[in-house]
């Protein structure tokens, strides 16, 4: 897995889409809303700004990139040949997508933490952490199940749009809103009940035990979109 994951690594940085996808994209949006911080929080408020930089991280980049990457292994047939050795399959995904979750917590814990140095701290951290990880599982879920529809790293183009875009637009629209109106709606969303979570994880006034109940649908995302990994994901292209 060390291998595989140590390969991966020196792919992404020899390769410019992913670097400017994974990497410059997300840092340069939040850079822009932690340099307009004021405004944003006029909008919606602090936990808004961090909920729309973590959406874009992993929606852009975690979740993009993802599937981008088992399509690119599949189609030039390398999953096919990790298979023939003594990895299993659970050790090849992890070491393929491990150096690209590595690079997202990374940049997340330095965009959030220059937010908290800009405007304070959260109320609740470790409630923030939950809500982060509970997110990026649900993204790495999400594109082992997109990728059993992609064929190609060209069609993941296409087959990436519709979560990546709709994370960030659920993401903007509750941490705008808020979800005193269409509550369930907002909260089944893919992302939606994570943003809610990491609103109360910044800005506090919410009871732990409400907040801890928002875990649950992006946990239900997790398990439908293992499911359906499990029977749509492909280890060589189509004949």
């Amino acid at each position: 897995m060390l291998s595989i994951a140590r390969g991966e690594l020196i792919q992404i940085f020899r390769n410019r889409l992913v670097l400017v996808t994974a990497l410059l994209l997300p840092v340069a949006f939040s850079a822009f809303l932690i340099n307009r911080h004021e405004l944003f929080a006029e909008i919606g408020s602090l936990g808004y700004i961090a909920a729309l930089a973590l959406f874009f991280v992993l929606g852009i980049g975690l979740y993009t990139t993802t599937v981008t990457t088992l399509a690119s292994r599949r189609q030039n047939l390398f999953l096919k040949r990790l298979r023939s050795t003594a990895a299993g399959d659970a050790g090849i995904l992890t070491g393929l997508l491990a150096p690209i979750t590595a690079i997202t917590a990374v940049q997340i814990a330095v965009i959030l933490g220059v937010l908290a140095g800009v405007t304070g701290r959260p109320a609740d951290p470790l409630l923030l952490v939950a809500a982060v990880v509970s997110t990026v599982v649900m993204m790495l879920a999400l594109g082992l199940a997109t990728a059993g529809l992609t064929n190609s790293p060209e069609h993941a183009q296409v087959t990436t749009l519709p979560v990546s875009v709709g994370v960030v637009a659920v993401a903007g629209w509750v941490g705008a809103t808020g979800t005193e109106d269409l509550t369930l709606l907002k909260r089944l969303l893919p992302g939606g009940s994570a943003t809610e979570l990491v609103l109360n994880a910044w800005n506090g006034g919410v009871a732990l035990t409400d907040s801890l109940i928002l875990l649950a649908p992006t946990l239900a995302w997790v398990i439908v979109a293992i499911a359906l990994a499990s029977r749509l994901f492909r280890w060589e292209p189509r004949r």
